[in-house]
């Protein structure tokens, strides 16, 4: 029971204290309600004061700078455009009504002219703030800006919404006057730099306009139904609209357009030029590396090479940018604007090269480097531009970005491009080193690769006559090496040893058969008669060898036979007696060799 009581008790008091936050929360509901009518009341009292209508605006500028009305209303309007003066009244439309408009003077904090970074993360801290001020009712395309943002930086959406309410606690602490003005101030620098959908935007420059001359001006009305506010889009056709057709249409106008054929053709040409510098659409010398794995490529296409190759010599004369984009190249030039005299155009050239795809860090010194050398008075390598560029560049120098020096060095670049390009062609300096260029021949590896399908297309086109039974492989078949009984040890694998090999014709005994029966037996005898006296008389099993034995002794002791002995080994080879149809002698000795003898039946 007693547990039960303290639990009751703990919840009456949990009970009571929730009524109090719900007490609570009700009186700062109702005091930021007093608030938010104080602030309009205060918004309304500041439109009263301190305010200007567009005839005091155009009546100041016309008595300031001594011009008529209209060309005072042209610069009000530039200046409401660019948000130096800003609408009280209708502060998402930027331009000048010849009606009873209030406007309001700028503080100089949000000027342009200050440059500074116009970040999407500070767009997202103001719209959670006047998310947080106006109780999430903001109009519908800051609602699309701030659901779009949310999901882009939600990494850190955390930081922006606690950075937001600091921002709005210390606003609150302002007086209510400087808090309303400031409000509005900070509202025109966002409509000027953040404009609303179907706006003009000054701060976009050519083609970067983001304007859509079919998309009506669009108004936004509230319908209010009870408890329920519905918003309806109305789109509607002002004047302004038709001015921005206007200036659309002139700005389209002004772009340069080109007949599809000329296009096509600069192309064709383009191509036709470029195809032999294309390793993709024509082999290059003397090989490509990535192919063969052989880098003599590189090693001849070095960035600074002593002697250029010829086709890289070549791409100089197709264009200046190719001569520049080459650092062999551009060596070759800068030698002979040194001749010249007029090396420091070049140096201005990649000073600004430089400083525009330089780091960000040394940006401000590097630019500073460049005016003291080349452009400030009494520089040591001063350059030659008109007053106006000079004028433009030394403006820009207060203000460094990498772009600064465009003006100053396109005017040096076409300078280069048209004066001095030409003369470098015609120059000693260009017909030296173009005398000199290689022409780097075919890589070892396609030689050899070359060289071996030659070989194997040569062995194709051989004809391989069949080889004789027990015969060793010879390089020529009309030349007799004799009988074999094994294999060689040495033989060529290409020819291996037939072991069973189809019958053929031995060119003995094509010899012997050719030969008269007499003259066999008077070669017998004769050959008994010269070996009786060293040697003994052969066993029986050996007749075949003293055939062979014989008729390879009367080969060799004659020295000659008729053609068509020989000739029916090879039918495709030529006869080796030639047109007298004799066999020329063996031995390279004809002197040393026995007479000839004939026999006779």
């Amino acid at each position: 029971m007693i547990m039960i009581e303290r639990a009751r008790g703990k919840d009456q008091v949990t009970e009571t204290e929730t009524r109090e936050q719900q007490r609570d929360r009700e009186e700062e509901e109702e005091e930021e309600d007093d608030d938010e009518e104080e602030e309009e009341d205060e918004e309304r009292k500041e439109e009263e004061r301190g305010n200007l209508s567009c005839e005091d605006i155009i009546a100041w500028l016309a008595d300031r700078f001594q011009v008529d009305t209209q060309e005072a209303r042209s610069f009000a309007s530039m200046l409401v455009a660019l948000g130096y003066i800003y609408p009280l009244q209708d502060h998402k439309r930027l331009v000048i009504k010849p009606d009873a408009s209030l406007y309001r003077f700028q503080t100089p904090y949000f000027w342009p002219t200050q440059q500074w970074p116009v970040e999407d993360t500070d767009y997202a801290i103001y719209l959670a703030k006047r998310n947080i001020r106006k109780r999430g009712i903001l109009d519908l395309h800051e609602q699309e800006h701030y659901n779009r943002l949310h999901k882009w930086m939600n990494h850190k959406w955390d930081f922006i919404v606690m950075q937001a309410k600091e921002q709005y606690r210390a606003a609150k602490e302002r007086k209510k006057p400087d808090r309303v003005v400031f409000e509005c101030q900070e509202r025109a620098y966002w409509v000027v730099h953040r404009p609303p959908p179907g706006t003009v935007s000054a701060m976009d420059y050519g083609l970067d306009r983001l304007v859509d001359p079919n998309a009506g001006e669009v108004t936004e009305r509230k319908l209010m139904k009870g408890d329920e506010c519905k918003v309806m889009k109305l789109n509607t056709k002002t004047l302004d609209f038709f001015e921005r057709i206007i200036i659309f249409t002139q700005q389209a106008i002004m772009r340069p357009r080109v007949k599809s054929s000329v296009s096509i053709s600069a192309l064709v040409k383009y191509c036709s030029t470029y195809k032999s510098h294309d390793p993709f659409l024509s082999s290059c010398l003397p090989s490509n590396p990535w192919l063969t794995d052989d880098s003599t490529y590189w090693t001849l296409n070095m960035p600074n090479v002593e002697i250029p190759t010829k086709m890289r010599v070549e791409r100089w004369t197709f264009s200046f940018a190719e001569l520049l984009s080459d650092p062999r190249g551009r060596d070759d030039f800068r030698l002979f604007l040194k001749k010249e005299f007029s090396g420091e155009n070049l140096a201005f050239w990649e000073g600004c090269e430089d400083l525009k795809w330089g780091e960000a860090a040394s940006m401000k010194e590097k630019a500073e480097h460049i005016y003291k050398t080349f452009l400030a008075r009494g520089a040591p390598r001063w350059i030659n531009i008109d007053g106006k560029t000079m004028e433009v560049t030394v403006k820009g120098l207060k203000h460094t970005h990498r772009y600064v020096l465009d003006p100053a060095q396109t005017h040096i670049y076409m300078l280069m491009k048209k004066d001095s390009y030409g003369r470098y062609q015609k120059s000693p300096v260009f017909k030296d080193t173009n005398s000199k260029k290689r022409r780097p021949n075919l890589s070892p590896i396609i030689l050899r690769q070359m060289e071996q399908e030659q070989r194997a297309k040569m062995a194709a086109n051989v004809d391989i006559t069949q080889l004789c039974r027990f015969t060793t492989p010879v390089p020529h078949l009309a030349v007799y090496s004799g009988l074999s009984d094994f294999p060689p040890g040495n033989a060529s694998p290409s020819l291996p040893f037939l072991l069973h090999p189809p019958a053929c014709p031995s060119p003995i005994s094509v010899a012997l058969e050719s030969t008269p029966a007499s003259e066999r037996r008077v070669e017998a005898g004769g050959g008994r008669g010269e070996g009786d006296a060293a040697t003994p008389e052969p066993v029986g099993g050996n007749a075949s060898r003293s055939r062979v034995a014989l008729s390879l002794r009367r080969l060799l002791r004659r020295g000659c036979a008729p053609a068509s002995v020989f000739a029916s080994l090879s039918p495709k080879c030529h006869s080796a007696a030639g047109p007298s149809g004799r066999i020329r002698p063996i031995s390279p000795d004809r002197a040393s060799q026995a007479p000839l003898r004939r026999i006779g039946k």
